[in-house]
């Protein structure tokens, strides 16, 4: 591939994103298809698809096979992925484990402040996504811990919960396969939503970190293999 294709491809990506912004288009919504934004940008349709593929590496779009192209939850993350990371190993698992315990019990605290209503609403509407089984390559639209981060009121910190359980997705299921007590699991955020609710910042951190902690010590004891592919 030569250096202009790649300069192309890149100054597509970022006209095409201009597009989705202008456009006002949010994560879910459909994107044109390849042939008319081809055709929109006067380019060949490859050239058109390299660059969505540069977007897809990004969460930026999601190509659907068979159904077209559509906006995903990257096009507002600061904090990108590494589309060619290694394979997930048990360190890794519990990296993002032990990650998540210390960022994740004081967003918990802040969320209890803000008390937004419509963060609430989608909080407690992504509270039943504990009682899903873990399935690998699947996401729930609503997750609930990045949706308690949303409901901070501090954007960086959505983003950053966002990006990290983007990032390390793989690693993200296999803890959910590691810590299997779905009823627990929902409990568990049930508890956190009722303090958030509540407003009682201090209930909300502590049991944050409790939930967490119990999930960290689920993966440090379950026998993963150093290097195990996904």
């Amino acid at each position: 591939m030569t250096q202009a294709r790649v300069s192309l491809s890149e100054r597509l990506a970022d006209d095409i994103v201009a597009l989705i912004r202008a456009e006002r288009l949010a994560p879910g919504d459909a994107l044109e298809s390849s042939r008319d934004l081809a055709r929109r940008f006067d380019v060949t349709t490859p050239t058109l698809r390299e660059a969505l593929r540069r977007l897809e590496a990004t969460g930026v779009v999601e190509l659907r096979h068979g159904s077209g192209t559509y906006i995903g939850p990257g096009l507002e993350r600061s904090l990108l992925a590494n589309p060619h990371r290694p394979s997930i190993t048990r360190q890794s698992v519990l990296e993002l484990a032990e990650a998540r315990l210390v960022i994740e019990p004081g967003i918990a605290a802040l969320a209890a402040t803000a008390r937004d209503p419509e963060s609430l609403a989608r909080l407690e509407q992504a509270a039943g996504n504990a009682l899903e089984p873990p399935a690998r390559g699947v996401r729930p639209a609503l997750h609930f811990h990045t949706e308690l981060a949303r409901a901070s009121g501090n954007p960086l910190l959505h983003q950053t919960v966002e990006a990290l359980l983007h990032l390390r997705a793989e690693e993200q299921v296999e803890i959910r396969f590691r810590y299997d007590d779905r009823e627990r699991d929902h409990a568990e955020h049930l508890d956190i939503l009722a303090a958030v609710r509540e407003g009682d910042a201090a209930a909300a951190e502590r049991l944050t970190r409790e939930h967490l902690t119990t999930i960290r010590d689920s993966v440090a004891a379950a026998d993963l293999p150093e290097a195990e592919d996904a």
